[in-house]
């Protein structure tokens, strides 16, 4: 893997393997545990992996899950191409309410790793756009939330020319405001505390 560098939103990073190509295709390696530990100082303790195929101009989020115990993810793309999105939603972040765009795609292979309270989107920029993604807890919805992808306040800039296609669910998600004022977002503090945590456990 040759590289692992932080995104502007703290908790987020961005992974950059090596890909080996040849006549017959080519080789990289998507995750690697011991580097993604170097970079956060804990690793990802893999509870289920997920694939999403999407058609060109689906939108998927924003999506996030109560702390503790949230649910971190790592995420690539292994056919076509998607701009994925990281929010910060922690309360009392001094970031709260930043996003930041990367795209993923089946060329230069990239993958995001977002902790425990962020926000993650993306945007189908192809047809059969297959994103694949660990997740460090299982599916619950119960603790499981979303904020409008298309809030104007939260102002994400999505590529123009696409025209969103939202899930009936994440079409009535609410405002960032909105979930803020009926305490669906996670806070800051327990963030830390789970990030301390697993880091106290090695994991």
């Amino acid at each position: 893997m040759t590289g692992v560098r932080p995104l502007g939103i703290d908790g987020a990073w961005v992974l950059e393997p090596e890909v080996f190509p040849d006549e017959r295709g080519s080789f990289h390696e998507w995750y690697r545990a011991r580097e993604l530990r170097e970079a956060t100082g804990y690793g990802l303790d893999l509870a289920q992996a997920n694939c999403s195929v999407s058609r060109r101009g689906v939108l998927r989020g924003v999506h996030f899950a109560d702390v503790p115990p949230g649910q971190a993810k790592y995420v690539t793309c292994v056919r076509g191409a998607v701009l994925d999105v990281v929010v910060d939603l922690r309360m009392g972040s001094p970031g709260f309410g930043r996003w930041e765009t990367v795209p993923l795609d089946d060329d230069a292979r990239h993958a995001v790793f977002l902790a425990e309270g962020l926000g993650h989107a993306f945007l189908a920029l192809t047809d059969d756009a297959t994103v694949v993604y660990l997740c460090s807890t299982g599916y619950a919805p119960e603790r499981e939330h979303q904020v409008h992808p298309l809030d104007p306040d939260l102002g994400i800039v999505w590529p123009e020319g696409l025209r969103p296609a939202l899930s009936p669910k994440d079409a009535r998600a609410p405002s960032l405001a909105q979930a803020q004022a009926s305490g669906l977002l996670p806070s800051y503090a327990a963030c830390l505390e789970r990030y301390e945590r697993l880091r106290g456990l090695g994991g």
